[in-house]
């Protein structure tokens, strides 16, 4: 029986199905919120909360599979309140490179767009399409206006995602650089879970 409760992000879905299964957390049960929210950050809070309050009596430990994710700092003051750890960091780029190796990236070149496996797969639906820059070019050209280049924190090295990320580059008119990060700190953390 899982003694573990993983409240995740829906864009980790693949990342955290590996994750257990290679490492065999046969103690963790993961339950994903969609990841549209990221669209209107201030629902994530509420959608976690609601989850915590499902598990209530059925884990022993209930963990948060989400950074901050742009919920300006609510998430925490919820986790702060329930006794509840979640991913390091602001957002999923920066627990992927890890903080420090995120920062260095971001420093060199601040105008950047970065993309996850995830979010290469999806761009279409959860950018183009979700934030409306199918339908209105200006918004689009707002959007990036002062954007560079897209940085793909690539999890796996695969040849189709890389095209993916190269043609997602290309469709916003921005340069495309891949950096392989693997699962950094989103590994640590879950794998962290055995020993607490």
């Amino acid at each position: 029986m899982a003694s573990t409760l993983v409240i995740a992000c829906g864009a980790l879905a693949r990342e955290l199905r590996d994750i257990v299964a290679v490492n065999q957390l046969d103690f963790v049960n993961i339950e994903y919120l969609p990841a549209k929210l990221h669209n209107t950050p201030k629902d994530i809070t509420a959608a976690v909360a609601a989850r915590i309050e499902r598990a209530r009596g059925r884990y022993e430990r209930v963990f948060v599979g989400y950074a901050d994710c742009g919920t300006g700092g609510e998430l925490d003051r919820l986790l702060a309140k329930e006794g509840i750890e979640r991913l390091p960091g602001a957002h999923c780029n920066a627990f992927y490179a890890t903080i420090p190796v995120f920062e260095a990236i971001q420093a060199a070149e601040p105008g950047t767009f970065y993309l996850t496996d995830y979010l290469v797969r999806c761009l279409d639906h959860i950018v183009i399409r979700g934030l409306g820059f199918d339908s209105d070019r200006e918004l689009r050209d707002a959007y990036f206006s002062n954007y560079r280049r897209v940085m793909h924190l690539a999890q796996l090295d695969d040849p189709l995602l890389e095209q993916a990320g190269r043609d997602a580059a290309r469709r916003l008119d921005l340069d495309y650089e891949r950096t392989l990060v693997g699962y950094g700190d989103l590994e640590t953390a879950i794998v962290g879970l055995r020993s607490t």
